[in-house]
C-alpha cells in the first residue's frame, strides 16, 4: 500500500485541491474504522501514517498498572520494563498491534470511507469558497430546466435559479452564458446548495458596478435601489465630488453603459436618478420622469405630498402605479401625489382626488 497510497494521495491533492493534511486525517480514521469493525483484541488504538514510506502501523496505547485488570487497555510493569526499563506505574505504553492480514481485511472499508472523507473535504472546500461569493455578481452557463428551477453550472458545482427568481417572460436556454446575483448558500448533506436570482435588486446594483468605472471605485456611490423585475427600476447616485457627474457617468456616451444593462436584463427599463439629502428634492428627482411643481413633507410621519401638473399625473404615478410606487420604495418616503388643479380646489386638508403610495 505505501508506493500507490503516496502517488494517490499526490493526485488527488493536485486533482480536487484538497491539503494534504485532510487526506491523510480521512486515510488514518478509514484505516482505524476497519481495524475497529473486524478485531477486538485492543480498545484504544489510532492508525499512524508515514507519508516518507506510504507505511501504516496500528497503535494501542495501554497504561502501565501493578496488576492487570483488563489486558486489552493495561499491561504491567514488569512487561513494560522488558520494553523500556524507564517505565512507571502509569505511564502510557505504546504497542505496535498492526494485524498481519490488516490490509486485506480492511482495505475495501477504508477505500470506501477514504472516498467519503474526500467528498466530504471537497464539499466543505465548494461551500467555503461560495460563502464568500454571497452577495456577489457571477457568470454561469444554463446546464439543464426541469419543472422546479434552472440549473446554472459554476464549473465545480451547479447553482439553482427558482422560479421566484427568474425575470418575468425571460427565456433560458441550456448552453446560454447567463450573470446571476449569488443569493444564498446552505450546507447540505449532499454539499453546498448555491441559491441565484435575477430578480433581486442587489443584482442591478453588481452590473452598475461592472458596467460603471466610476462606480467600481467609490466616484459614484449607489445610494438606493428599487425594482420591478423584468419591468422597471430606479437606481438613486451621489457623487463626493461637485465635478462629477453621476448620472452621467451611469448613463455613459450615447447611453452605453445603461444601454448594456438594459440588454442583460431583457429589456428592462432603468431611470437612474440623483440623490439628494433633501427629501424634497430626492422625491422629486424619483419622480422622474414626470415633472413636479412642489413637494410638500411632513417629517414626523416621514410623508410627502406631490403637487403635479394635471397632464402629468397619470405619468407621475405611472402603469398601476409603478412609477409612483417605485420612488416610494426608492427614497423611503410615503409619497401621495395630486394634480394641480385639485390641489387648488382643495377645501380642507383630504386628499381628495390623490393618488397614495405606500412602502
Amino acid at each position: 500500500m505505501n508506493q500507490e497510497l503516496l502517488n494517490a494521495i499526490e493526485y488527488i491533492q493536485k486533482e480536487k485541491n484538497i491539503p494534504t493534511e485532510v487526506l491523510i486525517e480521512a486515510i488514518e480514521a478509514a484505516l482505524l474504522t476497519a481495524y475497529k469493525r473486524n478485531y477486538v483484541d485492543h480498545k484504544n488504538v489510532r492508525v499512524e501514517l508515514s507519508m516518507e514510506t506510504g507505511n501504516y502501523r496500528v497503535v494501542s496505547r495501554k497504561d502501565v498498572v501493578e496488576e492487570v485488570l483488563d489486558p486489552r487497555e493495561e499491561i504491567d510493569l514488569h512487561t513494560a520494563r522488558t520494553y523500556n526499563p524507564a517505565y512507571e506505574i502509569g505511564d502510557p505504553f505504546d504497542e505496535d498491534v498492526t494485524p498481519e492480514d490488516f490490509n486485506r481485511v480492511g482495505a475495501q472499508a477504508a477505500k470506501q470511507a477514504v472516498m467519503q472523507r474526500i467528498r466530504d473535504a471537497e464539499r466543505e472546500i465548494l461551500f467555503e469558497e461560495y460563502i464568500g461569493k454571497e452577495d456577489e455578481l457571477i457568470i454561469g452557463v444554463i446546464d439543464r430546466i426541469d419543472h422546479r428551477f434552472v440549473y446554472v453550472s459554476l464549473g465545480k458545482t451547479d447553482a439553482v435559479l427558482s422560479e421566484a427568481e427568474r425575470i418575468p417572460g425571460e427565456e433560458y436556454k441550456p448552453g446560454d452564458r447567463i450573470k446571476v446575483y449569488l443569493n444564498k448558500v446552505e450546507q447540505t448533506t449532499r454539499g453546498p446548495q448555491i441559491y441565484v436570482s435575477r430578480t433581486h435588486p442587489n443584482l442591478l446594483k453588481r452590473l452598475f458596478e461592472e458596467e460603471v468605472p466610476e462606480i467600481y471605485d467609490g466616484t459614484v456611490e449607489i445610494m438606493s435601489v428599487a425594482r420591478e423585475a423584468g419591468e422597471r427600476s430606479k437606481i438613486s447616485v451621489h457623487a463626493i465630488n461637485s465635478d462629477v457627474d453621476a448620472v452621467g457617468s451611469c448613463v455613459g456616451a450615447r447611453g452605453a453603459r445603461v444601454e448594456a444593462i438594459v440588454d442583460e436584463l431583457s429589456g428592462e427599463k432603468i431611470d437612474i436618478v440623483l440623490w439628494d439629502e433633501d427629501p424634497k428634492v430626492y422625491v422629486k428627482n424619483a419622480l422622474s420622469p414626470s415633472e413636479v411643481i412642489n413637494v410638500n413633507v411632513n417629517e414626523e410621519q416621514k410623508s410627502t405630498t406631490v403637487i403635479v401638473p394635471d397632464h402629468q399625473l397619470s405619468l407621475a404615478i405611472g402603469k398601476r402605479g409603478q412609477n409612483a410606487r417605485l420612488a416610494a420604495k426608492l427614497t423611503g418616503w410615503k409619497i401621495d401625489i395630486i394634480s394641480e388643479s385639485d390641489f387648488e380646489n382643495k377645501d380642507d386638508e383630504s386628499d381628495t382626488g390623490a393618488e397614495e403610495i405606500t412602502e
